[in-house]
């Protein structure tokens, strides 16, 4: 793996990669919600196509342009929920984490967000209460806790936990530059 990390627009032809980098990221216990064998060609398909028209995509590739994170949010689709890109997932290939890559790649989406795209106003995802490493990484990014969605979360070995929504306001993000 190349030490140059670049973060682009994903493209139609990243498919076979980021299924690769899904299925990679998935064989690591709590990596993915999404199982190995719950990953598709087709679930891949429809959520690049979907952060390409309306949505939000970036990869990370190397120098030799293998892609080692993914990170993406979707357009509901729907007038009512227009100003709104939800389903946001990253993933970072288990031999690159520790490096920066999703910081960047979460870093990258937002300030997309933020300078190309004021038809949107919330940016909103989903953690494992059990993962507080990744809410905290996320709190740190501007994500606010909004609840627990109770025993959402049915886990491999049968056990239940809970779900937290969070999301990023364009309004806090401005409220706190005025304060």
């Amino acid at each position: 793996m190349g030490d140059a990390i670049a973060v682009r627009q994903t493209q139609p032809d990243d498919v076979d990669a980021v299924l690769g980098l899904y299925r990679a990221v998935a064989r690591t216990p709590g990596g993915l919600a999404r199982l190995e064998p719950e990953i598709g060609r087709d679930v891949i398909e429809s959520f690049v196509t979907r952060s390409i028209d309306g949505g939000a995509g970036l990869v990370a590739v190397t120098d030799t342009n293998d892609v080692v994170g993914e990170i993406h949010a979707l357009s509901p689709g729907i007038f009512c929920f227009a100003h709104v890109l939800t389903e946001l997932t990253i993933a970072v290939n288990p031999d690159a984490q520790s490096r920066g890559i999703g910081r960047r790649l979460f870093e990258s989406l937002m300030a997309e967000v933020s300078q190309r795209r004021p038809d949107i106003t919330r940016v909103e995802l989903i953690a494992r209460e059990s993962n507080r490493r990744a809410l905290h990484f996320y709190e740190s990014l501007g994500f606010v806790r909004e609840g627990n969605l109770e025993q959402r979360i049915r886990n491999p070995d049968g056990s239940l936990e809970s779900d937290v929504p969070m999301a990023w306001l364009r309004d806090r993000l401005h409220s706190r530059r005025g304060a």
